[in-house]
């Protein structure tokens, strides 16, 4: 008989809970127009809108409760040139993220405050080459609760550098959004199993209410 996965990964020990820490940030990723746009390539349709959705109630419990909230972006000079190796593979999709265009530009439903934080990228992860990092650990920052699009691409990426990083990590699962439930479910259990803790928008409302 062939073992189950979840039998094999119980096995392994994966899938543990970790004890979240006491000063959090929410970071979300690549919120960008052109995911909810019709007429663009990058188009999420449901799995990115309903992430946006729950996104939209986050961030103002995040705000009040006094956790820094920090957007990032996919921003490119117009042709691509410092996209390097990731716009050589995949800029007919990451076009959209060029400046000046709206496709770039951050979703509709969603705004920054001043004291929100803005972090420009060029690469999958939100950490690779900014200064995300050092920004969270000046905050004392010690639990990134993740939000944002695509599960399977940018929301993984950073997932895996956050844990790099040492931070606690927690992806807030119908906040994560994909074109497709195949690759959404697959990249959330997988991320769970290695990388970060799972929970709903409902549950870290709570949490974060509870911290406050």
């Amino acid at each position: 008989m062939v073992e189950s996965l979840d039998t094999n990964y119980a096995r392994a020990g994966y899938h543990a809970q970790q004890r979240w820490g006491a000063r959090p940030a929410l970071l979300l990723v690549d919120f960008a127009q052109g995911y909810f746009d019709k007429t663009q390539p990058l188009y999420g349709g449901e799995g990115c809108q309903s992430a946006l959705d729950n996104a939209i109630r986050l961030v103002p419990v995040a705000r009040s409760a006094g956790i820094p909230v920090i957007f990032t972006e996919v921003l490119y000079k117009p042709g691509g040139g410092d996209g390097g190796a990731f716009f050589h593979k995949a800029g007919a999709a990451l076009s959209c993220f060029e400046a000046g265009r709206d496709s770039q530009r951050l979703a509709d439903g969603l705004t920054m405050d001043a004291d929100d934080i803005l972090i420009s990228k060029q690469y999958p992860s939100a950490f690779f080459g900014t200064s995300l990092a050092s920004t969270l650990h000046w905050l004392r920052v010690d639990t990134v609760l993740l939000a944002g699009v695509t599960t399977s691409g940018c929301v993984r990426a950073s997932c895996v550098d956050s844990m790099s990083h040492g931070f606690i990590t927690i992806v807030i699962s119908d906040a994560v959004g994909d074109r497709a439930q195949g690759p959404h479910d697959a990249n959330l259990y997988d991320m769970s199993a290695k990388y970060a803790d799972l929970c709903t928008t409902d549950e870290s409302i709570d949490w974060i209410e509870g911290l406050a």
